[in-house]
């Protein structure tokens, strides 16, 4: 099932993967066998693809193109705006929901400021809501921007992605040799879900020089599934053997990678690979990058009969994956303290 094309194998040399067999719940209902056999080839592609390179892109993971145009057409519209707007939904008035918006420079990657702007989203939950109420930290509303449709379009996109990540998890644990459920019964019945909108303004436009080519720095994602649409100007690079190689938009595609979190789970089978984004463009890029990871109480153990891959590598920022003990959470709020270091003494 890995349709591989020439144009990836030349621009991008990462596999473009069908996912329509996972996603297509209709399909067992025809003809169980067949497809039984589909998603085993999917899975194996998958799992290929998070051995070798820990990105792929895929196609026929049904998600409505025009959702997707909607949420970038609405999104330029709220970044156009003057600073003072913007910051109305500044990300301090989301408290311990770690939402709002942030303006460019905000936000750390190894300790580097981003040239980047944005807007973070979560699973919205109501004020009583148990995780609300006991202060967990990255549980909360949103602070939605006030573009007629934006919260409804944000909703939509989010609920499509948390269907399409519940999909790829099931093959992931195929992959694996494993029941389809058991990422989903250990880490994501209840998923965290994270949702960006990054705007990347165009280099001449962001007043920084030469630094302005440096979108977003080097860094792996925290978590088990990162979902990415990209604009149509590119940027995304990725750690390869022999350096970094470029993923550039496939129309109709979205780039996934696995997080730091999968690669503890495997015992380092699976590879969270470093990455970074450059402004190679003339304009302002956009880029939707959703995060389906583990539950924020989820403890992450090894998965019993795997094992270890190889040595432990060597880390960008020398931590140990091996050695982490604990939750999700735990995991991700020492990451995200060092993002938002104002923001994470106040959640710590």
């Amino acid at each position: 099932m890995n349709q591989t094309t020439a144009a990836g194998r030349s621009e991008a040399a990462l596999p473009i993967i069908d996912v329509a067999p996972l996603v297509d719940s209709g399909a067992a209902g025809r003809d169980a066998v067949r497809a039984g056999a589909d998603r085993r080839d999917v899975a194996a592609a998958i799992g290929a693809a998070c051995r070798e390179h820990g990105f792929f892109y895929i196609t026929g993971h049904g998600v409505e193109e025009e959702l997707a145009l909607r949420m970038e057409e609405l999104s330029r519209e709220f970044f156009a705006r003057d600073a003072e707007e913007k910051m109305r939904i500044g990300m301090a008035l989301g408290g311990r929901a770690w939402r709002g918006y942030f303006p460019v420079g905000a936000e750390l990657t190894s300790g580097r400021p981003d040239l980047k702007e944005g807007l973070y989203f979560g699973t919205e939950l109501p004020d009583d809501h148990p995780a609300v109420l006991a202060g967990t930290p990255l549980h909360g509303r949103n602070l939605f921007p006030d573009p007629p449709g934006f919260r409804e379009a944000v909703l939509e996109y989010m609920a499509a992605l948390t269907r399409l990540g519940h999909a790829l998890m099931s093959g992931i644990s195929l992959s694996l040799g494993l029941d389809e459920r058991y990422c989903a019964d250990r880490y994501t019945a209840d998923p965290l879900v994270l949702f960006r909108i990054f705007n990347y303004p165009a280099p001449a436009a962001s007043g920084r020089g030469a630094d302005a080519a440096w979108g977003v720095g080097e860094h792996t994602d925290y978590g088990l599934l990162t979902i990415l649409r990209q604009d149509s100007i590119g940027g995304l690079e990725i750690a390869g053997p022999r350096g970094w190689i470029s993923a550039p938009p496939v129309p109709g595609s979205f780039v996934c990678n696995i997080g730091d979190m999968l690669e503890r789970l495997t015992r380092g089978l699976y590879r969270s690979t470093l990455h970074r984004v450059r402004n190679i463009g003339d304009r302002s890029r956009l880029s939707f990058p959703f995060f389906f990871d583990p539950n924020f109480n989820a403890v992450m153990r090894p998965i019993e009969g795997i094992e270890c891959a190889t040595n432990e590598r060597e880390r960008w920022d020398g931590a140990s994956l091996r050695e982490f003990s604990g939750t999700y959470g735990d995991y991700l709020l020492a990451k995200v303290a060092k993002v938002f270091p104002e923001l994470g003494r106040e959640v710590m």
